[in-house]
Formats: C-alpha cells, sequence, structure tokens
C-alpha cells in the first residue's frame, strides 16, 4: 500500500519524440512526502520550457492582444491602428459581402447552434457540404469535423493502431500531439528529418509490414509556406503499403489542380497541394480546414467512403463534441459558391501581391525560406535576441505580423511572419515594404544568398 501511495508514472529515460526534460517526473521528494501540485514546482518547470515566448506575451503588443476594432484589414489595438498581416483568411472571405449576407437566412432557419453530436443528428447542411467539398477535391468521400485539432487528437490513434507512426521531424504541433495520443494507445512514433523521403524510406526497411503504417507530413508549411515532394511521399505510402496522412490547412483554398487556362502559377479552384502536384487519393488521407481560406469554424478530412463510416463510431469528436455554429457551416456553403464563381480570380489577386512583397524582400536582399510563392512570408533575424525590440518596432510603424519566437520555432529562425490576404490592398503592401526597408536599415535581418551586408 505504500509503495502504491508514493508510486508516479514511468517514462522512457531516451525518448525517441525528443520531449523536454520538463516534461518527466519530477525527483522524489527529498523529505520522501508526497510531492504536492501547490508546491513540487510542477507549474514552474513547464514555464521554464517556454521562457522567451512566455515574457514575450506578457510584455509584447503583438502578443495576446486584444483587438479593439476591425476596419477591413486594419485593426485597431488601444489607440494604435495597424495593418494586419497576422491573419490567415488568405482569400479575404470574412470580409466578403456576399458571404456575410448568406449568414441571416440560415439562422433564421436553423437557430444559432445545433447542439445534437453529429452521431445523434445533422443538419441538413452537413451533407451538402460535404457533397460539394467531395467534388471540389475529387476524393471519394469526405467527413466533416469541427476543427483539424480535433481531426489529429481523434484520427491519427485510428489509423495508426498499434502500429508505426512515421512523423515529420518539424510536423505542425497539433499533429505532434495526436501522435502522442497514439502513442498512449500503444503506436510506436519514429521521427524521420524533416521532408527528407529518403530517410524515411530507410526507417520503413526497419520495420515490419505486417502492423499498420503512417506517414504524417504538413502540406504547405505554415511557416516557410513551401510544400514537400508529395510524388515521391505517395510513391514511398504505395511501395511500402502505408497511408499517406497530410494537414493542408493553409495550402487548402490558396493552391489547386493545374490546368492550361490557370490565372496565376496557384492553379484553379483551391483544392490542395495534393490536387496541385498531382497527387491521387492512393494510399492518402488529406486533412484540411475552412478556418483560413473560407474563414469558417470547420475542418474535414478527405477520405474512402469505408473509412468515413468508421470514423463515425470510432472518432471522438463525432461521436460526443458539439459541432461548428450555423453561422459557419453558413459562410461555409457561401463560400463554396463564391470559389466557384469568383475563386480563381481572387487567387490571382493575391498571387499579385505576394509576388510584389517577394520582388522587394529580394530586392532589399532579405531572406525568406519561401520559395513556393505562395503567401507565407517567414523573415528571420539574425540574432534571435532582438525579436522583442524589432517586433515593437513593427507595431510602433503600423504593421502587425505574427511573432515566431522560440520555442515556436528554432532560434536560428526566430523572427516574423507575414501572411498577404486577398483582403490587404497595394496601398497597405506598399507601407509594409517601406517599413521593412527601413527595418532592414535598424536590425540585422538574415541577408538573402548574395546579398551584399549593408
Amino acid at each position: 500500500m505504500d509503495e502504491l501511495a508514493h508510486a508516479r508514472p514511468r517514462r522512457r529515460l531516451t525518448d525517441r519524440l525528443g520531449r523536454r526534460i520538463s516534461d518527466a517526473p519530477p525527483e522524489p521528494s527529498p523529505n520522501g512526502k508526497p510531492r504536492r501540485r501547490q508546491v513540487d514546482g510542477w507549474l514552474d518547470r513547464w514555464m521554464a520550457t517556454v521562457q522567451d515566448l512566455n515574457r514575450l506575451k506578457d510584455s509584447h503588443p503583438m502578443l495576446d492582444a486584444t483587438i479593439d476594432e476591425q476596419i477591413g484589414r486594419k485593426i485597431r489595438i488601444g489607440e494604435q491602428w495597424l495593418t494586419d498581416w497576422a491573419s490567415c483568411n488568405y482569400l479575404g472571405f470574412d470580409l466578403d459581402e456576399e458571404i456575410i449576407a448568406a449568414v441571416p437566412d440560415y439562422l433564421a432557419k436553423w437557430g444559432t447552434h445545433p447542439s445534437w453530436s453529429r452521431l445523434l443528428g445533422n443538419p441538413r447542411l452537413y451533407p451538402e457540404i460535404e457533397e460539394q467539398v467531395t467534388e471540389l477535391m475529387g476524393s471519394e468521400d469526405v467527413l466533416l469535423l469541427p476543427t483539424i485539432t480535433h481531426i489529429h487528437m481523434s484520427v491519427i490513434p485510428v489509423l495508426v493502431g498499434d502500429g508505426t507512426l512515421f512523423l515529420d521531424g518539424r510536423a505542425h504541433k497539433t499533429i505532434y500531439d495526436g501522435a502522442m495520443v497514439a502513442a498512449g494507445h500503444g503506436a510506436n512514433v519514429v521521427r524521420f528529418r524533416h521532408e527528407d523521403p529518403a530517410h524515411l524510406e530507410e526507417l520503413l526497411r526497419t520495420t515490419s509490414p505486417a502492423a499498420p503504417r503512417l506517414i504524417a507530413i504538413d502540406g504547405v508549411n505554415s511557416m516557410t509556406g513551401n510544400a514537400p515532394d508529395f510524388a515521391e511521399f505517395s510513391r514511398i505510402a504505395n511501395d511500402y503499403d502505408c497511408l499517406l496522412y497530410v494537414d493542408d490547412a493553409h495550402g487548402f483554398g490558396v493552391v489547386g489542380e493545374r490546368s492550361p487556362d490557370e490565372p496565376c502559377a496557384y492553379g484553379v479552384k483551391g483544392n490542395s497541394v495534393l490536387r496541385h502536384q498531382g497527387v491521387s487519393y492512393d494510399s492518402a488521407v488529406l486533412v484540411a480546414g475552412f478556418s483560413k481560406s473560407y474563414s469558417s469554424l470547420l475542418a474535414f478530412l478527405a477520405l474512402p467512403t469505408k473509412l468515413k463510416n468508421a470514423l463515425k463510431v470510432l472518432a471522438p469528436p463525432y461521436l460526443y463534441s458539439g459541432p461548428s455554429p450555423i453561422a459557419s457551416l453558413a459562410t461555409t456553403l457561401a463560400g463554396l459558391q463564391v470559389n466557384r464563381t469568383r475563386g480563381d480570380a481572387i487567387r490571382a489577386d493575391l498571387a499579385r501581391k505576394t509576388d510584389r512583397l517577394l520582388g522587394a524582400l529580394h530586392e532589399l536582399g532579405i531572406h525568406t525560406p519561401n520559395e513556393s510563392g505562395y503567401p507565407i512570408i517567414e523573415i528571420p533575424l539574425a540574432h534571435h535576441e532582438e525579436i522583442d525590440e524589432m517586433g515593437r518596432y513593427l507595431f510602433e510603424h503600423g504593421q502587425y505580423a505574427t511573432m515566431a519566437a522560440y520555442p515556436l520555432v528554432p532560434k536560428n529562425e526566430v523572427g516574423f511572419r507575414i501572411q498577404v490576404t486577398a483582403a490587404n490592398t497595394d496601398e497597405q503592401i506598399d507601407e509594409l515594404i517601406a517599413v521593412l526597408r527601413s527595418l532592414h536599415d535598424h536590425f540585422q535581418l538574415e541577408q538573402a544568398v548574395g546579398a551584399s551586408q549593408s
């Protein structure tokens, strides 16, 4: 009995997933008494792992901010008006008058929120969206769930079971967390080098095909704006009888299938990076959401019908979670209609604005890892310690960006991220370029290859 009272969870001493030391349980209490949450320092140890981010959260105007007002892509924080470059509403659907006008009729018919779990009952809007997205994606079927995080946490453990999950070394934190849930259910998690198919193939050769094998990877990367070579990853999945699991949160809506008549290099329809690269859904499940390009709280999987039906009784969000609000279902349906009629023109305008900004960075000799031309532009600092002062400079000059602080990114990539949206104006891009030119004079940004030091 005494042994049980003092027992604590045991974890591997070497952790293949690179958990921080602070994740491990504390050493036994010096006086032999059970530790108490109030005094054992558990929260301090957690916070020590994110001390840079926590300091910025408490002190910096561009983190944990209260937005007091919004007019177009201008936001007000206190008395300061800023241009918003932190929004992921890439297509500007959050401000589209046609989409906004569609909401009241749906609310009048369905109320504000269907409180049934999806297993109990679905407003007609759900199957309508699933049918339209299935056609858009060119997949066998589609399953809607509230968020991508819900999907990772609930679906990854089902897909891998007690087999092996091969996780990209820089997969999004929510994929990583889904992998941890899977590990708790008996899965083995192995990490391969970021976007390195050769390393993945090397690791696959060491595992047995008798148990399930799942490859989890991002589509368009949320920091660099680049995408892996999915033709190669798809080949590997087929050759080794694996399932490829792709999170295309930032690509869906922006990039799509190629066409001789495409108005820009983003392709047409915005139906995902897999369609953009001409990769089939054979041996693949694609996850994406409407919360970015479509500005709606909803997410989906493009998947086989057999798997969809299984997830209806295996994925907890379908069984137990509250569904998306009616307003989000309404804006999704309206957004799909706008995408059919105006989407390609909107994407062409977005590509043009993004190209203007990338061209200016090139002229200024400022490095960005973005090689795709997609509207996610990370600008690293040469010295990560300057992030606080640099961010304040942007804020004081009316530019609101995403702070890329450690440990959100490695220290050698600390800086800020610009997300261009269709709702940003050319005048706002002109202003941003002028501020970046001035910023470049005041701070040492990473230099583009071949650029001379100023």
